[in-house]
């Protein structure tokens, strides 16, 4: 019999687990012995926090590979094959959601191992829910374009879009570049276009503020370096 593919939610960062996971969750990361990580050194931190009961040299835990071939999905899934739980565990937050993994959950599932996901924080929908923006109709859309002009040109597609649909566009980026994909919104974007920005979710120093862009451009800029930021926009 083969075992279960479990997907671990994991804190945002170094708060408590007890303040973002339920006992359940914790419990079940401590029964496993082996994991598919995003990242194997923050993955291992996380499971001492959690007070997994085994030494961690004991565990097994596989890094995802930035680009997964076949191959890799068959190695990181044989041990459900062999009658192993196997657990997938994003860097932060929920796995196979706008992170890697999904391809493994695929998998299982043309397989026929049973998935079990896991109650725990998202960013993404942590940051939707203090938007006050639409929450019936969203698309996250990961991370847009890194460079100019094509940065731009995707944020009118996206305020296009919810315009049109009235729907919320839900997106991120690498946190050193928070202050640059900041300003190019406040650039490209419809002066009564309403902006989230989301920092920090469930950390000590979290803000979530929802300001029309116009409001935005009158208001000091936020310092968004280095800080994990949900940014979310609806148009009018």
């Amino acid at each position: 019999m083969s075992g279960a593919l479990w997907l671990l939610p994991v804190a945002l960062g170094d708060t408590p687990w007890e303040n973002c996971l339920p006992a359940a969750t914790r419990e079940a990361a401590c029964r496993l012995t082996h994991f598919v990580v995003e990242n194997a050194k923050t993955a291992r931190a996380e499971l001492k926090r959690m007070g997994h009961p085994l030494p961690l040299r004991e565990l097994a835990i596989e890094q995802l590979p930035t680009t997964l071939a076949p191959t890799d999905i068959e190695r990181l899934l044989a041990p459900l094959q062999a009658g192993h739980d196997l657990g997938l565990m994003s860097e932060a937050g929920c796995p196979a959601v706008a992170d890697p993994g999904a391809l493994l959950v695929r998998r299982a599932h043309e397989t026929g191992i049973t998935v079990r996901p896991l109650v725990g924080p998202s960013a993404l929908l942590l940051a939707l829910m203090g938007s006050g923006l639409a929450g019936q109709r969203f698309a996250i859309h990961g991370y847009l374009p890194a460079r100019e002009p094509e940065r731009s040109r995707r944020i009118v597609e996206l305020e296009g879009e919810s315009a049109r649909q009235r729907q919320t566009q839900i997106f991120i980026e690498t946190p050193y570049r928070n202050n640059v994909l900041f300003k190019a919104l406040l650039s490209a974007c419809r002066p009564r276009t309403r902006l989230c920005v989301a920092t920090d979710l469930s950390l000590v120093n979290e803000r979530i503020a929802t300001l029309r862009v116009c409001d935005w451009k009158a208001a000091s800029p936020p310092d968004l370096d280095k800080r994990p930021t949900v940014f979310l926009l609806l148009a009018d």
